[in-house]
C-alpha cells in the first residue's frame, strides 16, 4: 500500500511538502508540486481527506444550494457543476431549499448553522434571491461564493436575461406572422427569486409591443413549468374556439411538450395549426421535433463551478463581476408560417 513517506522518498522531498503539495498549499514551488504529484501518482497513492483538510484549512468541498431537485434544469446544472468540480478534485454537498415559504425555519437554519460548519470552503447558490442578512452571513464566513440566476451584492454572478430570451422566442413567431401568440408562464410561487416568470412575460409582451400587436390577457396562462401544467393550460386556450390562438410561447421545454401534447389530443396539427415554442433546450425537445431557446443549463453549471474555482485559487482577483449567459435560438418543426399566410 503506498505510504506518503514512499511519495516523499521518491520525489525526494519530506512528507510535510508532500502533504502541503497534495492540499494545494501556495507556499509549495510548481515544480515542487509537480514533482510530488508525478510520484504519488506512480505510487498510486491517494491523500487522506481529513489529513489534507486539517493541512490546509480546506475541505475541498464545494457546497451548493438548490430551491428545486425534481427539474430538468437543476439537474443539468448540477451535472455540469459536478464535472467541473470533480475534474479538479473537488467533492460537492447538495443543501437543499425546498418550500422556504412555509418553512422559513429551514432557510434560515441552512444560513445560521449549516453553511457555517466547516464542511465546505465555497458555495454556489442557484436561482436564490438571498437577503441582506444572508448575504452578510456568507460574507462574515470568509468563503467565496457565486450565485447563478440573477445579481447579488458583492458576489460573483452569473445570469441570463430571461426577458431578451423570451422576446427572442416571441420574436420568432411574430415574424412567422402569428398575431395570436399565447403565453403559458409560472404562477406565483415560482415569482420569488428573481422574478423569472415575470421577466419571461415582459419578454412576450415586449415582442408584440414591438411588432405592433395588442398584448391581450385573455392568451396569458399560468402553469407549472411541468409538462402537466403545460397541457393543462394549452387545454384551457386551444379548447375554446373564440379565443384559440395560432401559437402558444411556453417559458419552459416541458411547458411547451405538454402544450404539443394537448394541441395533439384535441386534434391539432402542430405546426400547421398551432406553432409551439419553449425555452430551455430540454433533450426531449429533438424527440418532439420542440424550437426552443436554448439556455444550456449543464454549459451554466459548468461555467459557475469555474468561476468559484478561480475565486478559490491563492491571490484570486477580488473583482466580483456580473456575468451573461449564452444562449441560441433552436429552429425545428413545431414553429411555421401562421396559417392564413402561407403561399
Amino acid at each position: 500500500m503506498a505510504t506518503i513517506q514512499g511519495v516523499a522518498e521518491l520525489a525526494g522531498v519530506s512528507t510535510a511538502t508532500v502533504s502541503r503539495a497534495l492540499s494545494g498549499k501556495s507556499t509549495v514551488s510548481a515544480a515542487t508540486r509537480q514533482k510530488v504529484e508525478d510520484a504519488a501518482r506512480s505510487l498510486g497513492y491517494v491523500a487522506s481527506a481529513t489529513a489534507s483538510s486539517l493541512a490546509s484549512g480546506r475541505t475541498r468541498n464545494v457546497g451548493i444550494v438548490m430551491p428545486f431537485l425534481g427539474s430538468w434544469y437543476y439537474a443539468n446544472v448540477l451535472k455540469g457543476a459536478h464535472r467541473a468540480l470533480a475534474d479538479a478534485g473537488y467533492d460537492l454537498t447538495l443543501y437543499h431549499l425546498e418550500d422556504t415559504t412555509r418553512h422559513p425555519e429551514r432557510r434560515r437554519r441552512l444560513f445560521n448553522e449549516f453553511l457555517g460548519r466547516k464542511r465546505v470552503d465555497a458555495f454556489i447558490a442557484v436561482s436564490l434571491e438571498l437577503t441582506k442578512e444572508e448575504l452578510g452571513r456568507i460574507h462574515d464566513l470568509g468563503k467565496p461564493m457565486v450565485g447563478l440566476g440573477g445579481p447579488l451584492a458583492g458576489v460573483t454572478t452569473l445570469s441570463l436575461d430571461d426577458r431578451a430570451v423570451a422576446e427572442l422566442a416571441t420574436s420568432h413567431l411574430t415574424s412567422l406572422g402569428h398575431r395570436r401568440i399565447a403565453f403559458i408562464g409560472g404562477t406565483e410561487g415560482f415569482d420569488l427569486d428573481f422574478h423569472l416568470p415575470k421577466r419571461r412575460r415582459q419578454g412576450w409582451e415586449d415582442a408584440l409591443i414591438a411588432a405592433g400587436v395588442p398584448v391581450d390577457p385573455a392568451l396569458r396562462l399560468e402553469g407549472d413549468f411541468t409538462i402537466e401544467g403545460g397541457h393543462r393550460a394549452a387545454l384551457q386556450i386551444l379548447g375554446d374556439p373564440r379565443r384559440r390562438p395560432t401559437a402558444i410561447f411556453a417559458a419552459s421545454d416541458e411547458m411547451a411538450i405538454g402544450a404539443i401534447l394537448a394541441a395533439r389530443s384535441l386534434g391539432l396539427r402542430v405546426p400547421e395549426d398551432v406553432s409551439v415554442i419553449g425555452i430551455d433546450g430540454h433533450e426531449l425537445g429533438q424527440f418532439f421535433e420542440l424550437t426552443t431557446v436554448d439556455q444550456r443549463p449543464v454549459e451554466q453549471g459548468r461555467l459557475a463551478a469555474e468561476a468559484l474555482l478561480s475565486e478559490l485559487r491563492p491571490q484570486a482577483s477580488q473583482q466580483h463581476p456580473a456575468l451573461r449567459l449564452p444562449y441560441d435560438l433552436t429552429v425545428r418543426r413545431s414553429t411555421a408560417v401562421a396559417p392564413g399566410r402561407r403561399d
